[in-house]
């Protein structure tokens, strides 16, 4: 029986032990000065494991009696989040180094990240949701503060530390209750609980479980620690905040939504319709007066959770695909533009100012064109990518009846384009400034480029994501 389980979590033991024993290796030895092995290594080591999963489409099973859930909809997600974190890493490495900032722990703390959020796409119990949810969160904390010389680092660390008890606080409430209404913290067995009638008591520990994940995606109105963490934290940080978290906070979101609460699809899609229409408008119109181009990316993520979450709420096996598709297309994008962001430079020290890209494709006609690519993707003009992300989320809840929501969606996409189009305005017709620094990493320029990329020729067929897409939604709505 524990052999069985043990070769179903497999992948997760493996990181898990590959992580420690790296970690005692680094502590006992060099330290820090294996830490670029480290980073190529986990890299590595991550997309092999991505492979497996690939490789190994067995049909849903769990171990641990129902506690975890290895199915079509957890694959998809694992990848999308093991190939994230990789490419993460990898951007990372040149500019952590040039900034002193580069330690052992770093990727490390990164693979426990991953395991964690490998543990919350799987869970299939409240008590395995949220102990891959704080593997994940302490992680965060530790590695948006890893700049210790820094004010702003270490604001950002404490500002998502204190903030993210809370919200784990939230969670474990809405936990309680819903332990104590059904009498069990199995998903199978909640959705056996809810069936009938659900309590007013079991209701409210729904919207409080809702409320905790909503912090965990940065949806308003429980984004208020985002646009600080993302511009505190160093660069390559944000860019690990924005890409592979959020696909597991999302996952987990639809888990948790159809493996336990499927039974009254009703009472919570009306919360995340809610949650939805409220992150797209402030995302979009907060992003508008921004200055600085990570606390832009921070608005930016906050409007984009708002479009996943649309999906969801459709309720649908069409919703949770659009959802899916969604994500994967969000982190292809913001990989992209984060190795654009980890390139700006002057005299050899980083620049987040919008204004410096002023006339930017007079001196590097290629990076602005990829970049313009990228930015009319995550505005969602037509024919990128992007565009056809919106579109299967726009479709989703109008064919769930929330056209209401698609409409408000329309609405908030176009206030968005706004600050998206001002960088490509900057770039290409801005008073010229003082230049930029020609970058230096080649390997940041080969990441932004097979994104654009990605953003044009991926339009014939999504490069196939669309069926495994749908393949890991009817895993999920069955």
């Amino acid at each position: 029986m524990i052999s069985a389980d043990i070769q179903i979590v497999l992948p997760e033991i493996a990181l898990a032990v590959y992580a420690i024993t790296a970690l005692l290796a680094a502590v006992y030895t060099v330290k820090d000065g294996a830490a670029s092995l480290l980073v190529w290594l986990t890299s590595g080591i991550f997309v092999l494991v991505a492979a497996w999963l690939m490789t190994n489409g067995a049909d849903a099973q769990t171990a641990f009696d129902g506690m975890f859930v290895a199915d079509s909809f957890s694959r998809f997600a694992k990848v999308t989040i093991l190939l994230s974190a990789a490419a993460v890493l990898v951007m990372s490495e040149q500019y952590m180094v040039a900034r002193n900032l580069l330690r052992f722990e770093y990727p490390l703390l990164v693979v426990f990240a991953v395991v964690g959020m490998m543990v919350m796409v799987s869970a299939g119990d409240l008590m395995s949701l949220y102990m891959g949810l704080e593997l994940q969160s302490l992680s965060l904390y530790v590695v948006a503060s890893l700049r210790r010389d820094s004010v702003k680092s270490t604001e950002a660390g404490l500002k998502y530390f204190v903030l993210g008890a809370l919200s784990s606080g939230l969670l474990l409430y809405g936990a309680s209750l819903t332990y104590g209404f059904t009498g069990t913290t199995l998903f199978s067995g909640i959705m056996a609980g809810v069936q009938d009638q659900p309590s007013l008591g079991l209701l409210f520990g729904l919207v409080f479980l809702i409320s905790g994940l909503a912090f965990k995606v940065s949806a308003a109105p429980f984004h208020m620690w985002t646009p600080d963490v993302y511009e505190g934290s160093p660069t390559p940080i944000t860019a690990f905040f924005a890409t592979a978290p959020k696909v597991a906070a999302m996952a987990l979101f639809a888990r948790l939504m159809f493996d336990a609460f499927g039974g009254i699809t009703g009472d919570w899609q009306q919360i995340i319709a809610f949650l939805s229409v409220i992150s797209m408008f402030l995302g979009s119109i907060a992003a508008i007066g921004q200055r600085d181009i990570k606390r832009l990316m921070a608005y930016s993520s906050i409007a984009h959770m708002g479009y996943a979450l649309m999906g969801l709420a459709a309720g649908t096996a069409l919703g949770v695909q659009a959802m899916l598709i969604y994500m994967a297309i969000y982190v292809t994008m913001n990989i992209g533009t984060f190795a654009f962001i980890l390139g700006m430079q002057r005299d050899g020290r980083p620049v987040t100012d919008i204004q410096s890209l002023k006339m930017y494709a007079k001196d590097q006609p290629t990076r602005a064109l990829a970049m313009l690519v990228l930015m009319f993707s995550l505005a969602g003009v037509p024919p990128m990518v992007g565009f056809f992300g919106k579109l299967y989320v726009l479709r989703a809840a109008y064919d769930a009846g929330l056209a209401w929501l698609a409409v408000a969606g329309v609405v908030a996409s176009v206030i968005g384009a706004y600050y998206y189009l001002r960088i490509v305005y900057y770039m290409y017709f801005g008073e010229e400034t003082e230049k930029l620094d020609a970058p230096s990493q080649p390997i940041l320029g080969a990441f932004l480029i097979a994104s654009a990329l990605i953003m044009v020729v991926g339009v014939v067929n999504l490069f196939g994501v669309e069926p495994i897409a749908a393949a890991a939604a009817a895993a999920l709505v069955n």
